[in-house]
Parts: structure tokens; C-alpha cells; sequence
């Protein structure tokens, strides 16, 4: 039933960002799941040949505890899917060497964090509608977004993923709003599928 595998996927991307693996053992096993999971964004024809992400290597650079300044307001955004219109809470905005990314909670059952952004990798480099730090709701806990204090994060972007609807058009997935685009590139995390 693709509830259960669902289910599952959940908890298998949740125990992944859990675990104690460092980046490339994270890697590896992140590509483990999206070549053998009937819930992969991998479309199903293309997993017997997947032989893995594609990702910048490693930069150090890419990892900064930031402040949080608080925000206000909420954005509502279709996701043009089964979900249909989902509501978005500012929570913060954190202040990267980047330029400022607003951090934000999803107003839906059990909620969640969410930081989708837009940099000057998208397109050449990397997915051209952005990437995502974190999605809670999803199970990606504590490696993209680490919350220090009620007023400062830690941000990997070492951990930045593409949404599932680069890898097949049957997804869909809500984008970087305008505040979450920066023209600086991030040279960090996944690449283009394709």
C-alpha cells in the first residue's frame, strides 16, 4: 500500500538525519534509499541504472551559526498537488553570509520547519526552482537546521536537497518564495539530477 511505504520512507529519512553517520556515510545511505525505495523521487524506470546523487564536495565554508531575528506574517502557496493551498508561518529570518533566509513553519497538522531557498547555483549547478535545508514535516531533523538558542542556528548547506520534483514531474513541491532567494552562490549539497 503506498501509505505504509510512505510511512516507512518517512521513518527511514527521519532515522537517517538522526543517525550518527558523518556526511559521506550519510551520503551513501541517503543513496541506498532513493535507489531501492518504492517511495524514492527516483522515477521507478530510472533506479535500476541510478548510481547515486550528484553533490559539491564537502566545503566547510558552507556551515555557519547565524542569528535569528524574529518575522512576522504568513504566505500561502498552491502546491498545485493533492495538498492544494498549504499556509506558511515566518518563524525567523537568519542572517547568513549569503544574504537573509526566512525560516518557516508549516501551518498544517503537526506542522513543521521549513527553509527552501534560491541561490546562485540554481540553474547552472544546481536545481533551478532551489533547494531545500530542511523540511520537518518530511523527517529531515537536524543536520541542515540545528536550533542553538531561541535567537541563533547552525546551517549545514553541506545538507541542502533537491525537492523530489526535480527528479520526476509527478511531484510537486512548493518553492523558495521571493525573501528566500540570494544571488551569492552556495557551493554546497546536491546538484541537478539531470
Amino acid at each position: 500500500m503506498d501509505e505504509l511505504d510512505l510511512s516507512d520512507w518517512r521513518e527511514r529519512v527521519a532515522r537517517l538525519y538522526l543517525s550518527d553517520l558523518d556526511l559521506a556515510g550519510f551520503r551513501a545511505a541517503r543513496d541506498e534509499l532513493f535507489a531501492r525505495h518504492p517511495q524514492s523521487p527516483v522515477p521507478a524506470d530510472e533506479r535500476p541504472a541510478f548510481t547515486g546523487v550528484r553533490y559539491f564536495p564537502e566545503n566547510p565554508e558552507a556551515v555557519v551559526e547565524v542569528a535569528v531575528r524574529p518575522a512576522e506574517g504568513t504566505l500561502r502557496i498552491d502546491t498545485g498537488g493533492p495538498d492544494g493551498v498549504v499556509q506558511y508561518r515566518r518563524v525567523g529570518v537568519a542572517q547568513t553570509p549569503w544574504g537573509p533566509l526566512t525560516l518557516w513553519w508549516i501551518e498544517a497538522y503537526g506542522g513543521g520547519l521549513f527553509l527552501p531557498f534560491r541561490d546562485g547555483t540554481c540553474g547552472p549547478e544546481s536545481y533551478g526552482g532551489g533547494r531545500y535545508l530542511t523540511d520537518t514535516v518530511k523527517g529531515t531533523f537536524g543536520r541542515g537546521v540545528t536550533v542553538l538558542a531561541e535567537d541563533r542556528v547552525r546551517l549545514d548547506f553541506n545538507y541542502a536537497y533537491n525537492p523530489s520534483c526535480a527528479y520526476d514531474d509527478r511531484w510537486a513541491c512548493p518553492l523558495a518564495p521571493i525573501e528566500n532567494r540570494v544571488t551569492a552562490p552556495i557551493n554546497a549539497g546536491e546538484l541537478k539530477y539531470r
